[in-house]
């Protein structure tokens, strides 16, 4: 049995390292263009700054249009049939969708390949169910709080190679760079060794999607948990497609790029600071009271954005925001991977992959039209509103239901 248990052991811890770098080249990848896709529309005619605020968060948000479609079908077919496959042509496509943006030269062919991307813009979070399944509930906090540096890593690092590649190569190449190394993600997959923890005696093999379904309506803080996993995207995406252009505004056209990546990198650094540590926290204070501390963290730090006048302050913002945004995303799965049982992980954490998706289309949306309409000022006001609603929300579920906080599930 201890031999057994080591092996695991091993096989866990390898695959963690492995999740790591593969996660930094897909979250560097990801962002290396997220800051200049507004920048990008630009280059493909003379238009007016709203109509470019417009479409930035028309092609943002188009990607996790079809993301929000089949993100719970790839965590159903996960739990069946394994992940290490899925994580495989997740990598495979969203190389080629990148690879291809590179050609585009209106925003009409933009957003169909930004659509065709979302196909396979579930890396990140399979990969969260894929180490998941491989740790024990008791430090699940700490363990998907390791594997999420990776992708804050590779996003601090992202949004300023992507700037200093974009000012000096252009966006099209890029986008290409961007492409392959994506692609060294895919080829990191197939060194894994897929395998789960033994779920409890007696639990089923395999769930239905009803019986999923109906196990998250029977927990009201978990369907919390879920739905606010939505608004959090909402809030935190709303700023995402235009904060490229906030920067302009505070700082000129001069490196332009460059700067953007700064302020991206900023939220990096924050979460960097602090995702592990959030995760270790919580393993031990409780998943839900230390989310709760988070939303409301979170919502009062984005709300002096509505009042910076420079560049530098915008950063100092972006990069306390991300110390309080970076507890968020592992401290919620490790909540997930307390409360699902093994053979549904997949398709729980498939629906809140979903509802992230959702949020992550509202978001750039609300951003642009509320930008568009009201000023960026506007945006920063209400990202904090949602955040501290979403804080609220939480507590009262959280006060009515108390037993519920101290479940368990093998």
């Amino acid at each position: 049995m201890f031999i057994i248990i080591a092996n695991q052991n091993d096989r866990a811890t390898r695959n963690l390292v492995i999740m790591w770098f593969a996660n930094f080249f897909v979250a560097g990848s990801m962002t290396m263009v997220m800051p200049f896709i507004s920048l990008y529309i630009e280059t493909f005619g003379d238009f007016s700054e709203k109509y470019v605020q417009h479409w930035s968060g028309l092609t943002f948000g188009i990607t996790f249009v079809s993301a929000f479609l089949f993100a719970p079908i790839w965590g159903h077919i996960g739990d069946h049939y394994g992940r290490k496959k899925i994580l495989i042509i997740s990598g495979l496509g969203m190389g080629l969708s990148i690879f291809l943006l590179s050609f585009a030269h209106s925003v009409w062919q933009l957003l169909i390949l930004r659509f065709f991307m979302g196909f396979f813009s579930g890396f990140i979070p399979m990969s969260q169910a894929f180490i998941s399944t491989q740790t024990p509930k008791e430090i699940a906090g700490r363990v998907l709080g390791t594997l999420q540096t990776g992708s804050i890593t590779g996003s601090l690092f992202g949004p300023l190679i992507g700037g200093i590649l974009a000012d000096s190569l252009g966006y099209a190449t890029t986008f290409k760079w961007t492409a392959a190394s994506i692609l060294i993600s895919a080829l990191l997959v197939f060194l894994t060794k897929e395998f789960r923890l033994e779920a409890k005696k007696g639990a089923k093999a395999h769930y239905s999607s009803k019986e999923v379904f109906r196990h998250i309506i029977k927990n009201p803080v978990l369907l919390t948990v879920l739905l606010i996993s939505a608004l959090v995207q909402v809030a935190h995406f709303s700023i995402q497609p235009i904060l490229s252009l906030f920067v302009s505004e505070l700082h000129g056209k001069t490196n332009i790029a460059f700067y953007s990546g700064l302020a991206f990198s900023a939220a990096g650094l924050g979460n960097l600071l602090m995702s592990r540590n959030w995760g270790k926290i919580a393993d031990k204070h409780g998943y839900i009271k230390i989310l709760v501390i988070l939303l409301f963290l979170a919502g009062i730090i984005y709300l002096p954005g509505a009042v910076v006048t420079n560049i530098w302050q915008l950063i100092a913002i972006r990069l306390a925001l991300g110390v309080a945004i970076g507890g968020i995303i592992p401290v919620r799965i490790a909540y997930i991977r307390q409360e699902a049982p093994l053979t549904m992980q997949g398709e729980v954490l498939g629906y809140n992959t979903s509802l992230r998706f959702l949020g992550n289309i509202i978001g750039p949306l609300l951003g642009g039209y509320i930008s568009g309409s009201f000023g960026f000022s506007a945006v920063f006001i209400s990202t904090s509103a949602l955040l501290i609603l979403s804080g609220f929300i939480l507590l009262f579920s959280m006060y009515r239901h108390p037993k519920l906080i101290k479940q368990h599930t093998a």
